[in-house]
């Protein structure tokens, strides 16, 4: 996005320009808090299944994918600008190789982070991307950073994210690897189907008379949810034991 799109944004922002936008990312944003949990029902199937279970753990990272509002999130920041499919292409290519490395890697050698911090970055990747979308980098400090770049970074910590979460669940190691692969290639599924979805929707919304009105608001909104999920995991850091 070029330095004239940022001169838009900035100037047709009013009161009320993106209710509709607004209202679905602040449903999304209702449900940051446990974004990239694993449900109770899942978590138990995942602790009784031994043995290389491909089917399963496909079907669970495409559900994970599509239900994980985060991702989501940044990724609709990401794509919210992008108008041809080569560089569309690209960038969830670089997002897709930084979460899946660090998730199989993060699982495969039980890394020990912690996940409240993990998810407060997560949260910080979403605000980021809203910021770049309005041209606030290039505002207040004269520069963009590199979005290829920066959304390679913040791939590998969505995927660190998952794998805490994977890790509090005691998988059995027969036919891991196997299952990591399978859990790593319905994500990927998952993101395709979403992403599918997000862009037939941007290419209406983008042909439509008020999508500059409403365009701001909606990168405005996608901000405070990356707040909201920053300063819940933020609070968990400090409250937990």
């Amino acid at each position: 996005m070029n330095s004239a799109t940022f001169g838009r944004l900035g100037r047709v922002a009013h009161p009320g320009s993106a209710l509709l936008p607004a209202v679905v990312l602040l449903l999304c944003s209702a449900s940051l808090a446990a974004a990239h949990n694993v449900t109770a029902g899942d978590a138990g199937y995942i602790q009784e299944i031994w043995g290389a279970k491909p089917i399963p753990f496909l079907y669970l990272g495409a559900k994970h994918m599509i239900t994980g509002y985060d991702h989501i999130l940044f990724l609709f920041g990401v794509v919210f600008f992008l108008y041809r499919l080569n560089h569309v292409a690209i960038y969830v290519s670089l997002f897709a190789f930084g979460h899946s490395s660090t998730m199989l890697l993060g699982v495969w050698f039980g890394w020990n982070v912690n996940a409240y911090l993990i998810d407060a970055i997560i949260g910080l990747s979403v605000v980021y991307k809203a910021l770049d979308n309005l041209g606030a980098f290039q505002r207040w400090f004269g520069v963009r950073p590199n979005t290829k770049i920066a959304t390679l970074i913040f791939g590998f910590f969505h995927g660190l994210g998952l794998a805490t979460k994977i890790l509090d669940y005691d998988i059995a190691p027969d036919g891991l690897l196997l299952n990591l692969l399978a859990f790593n290639i319905g994500v990927e599924i998952g993101q395709f189907l979403a992403l599918a979805v997000i862009l037939i929707a941007m290419g209406y919304w983008r042909r439509s008379a008020g999508f500059w009105r409403q365009a701001f608001g909606a990168n405005v909104v996608m901000m405070t949810a990356g707040f909201i999920l920053m300063g819940y995991q933020l609070t968990g850091l400090v409250l937990s034991p």
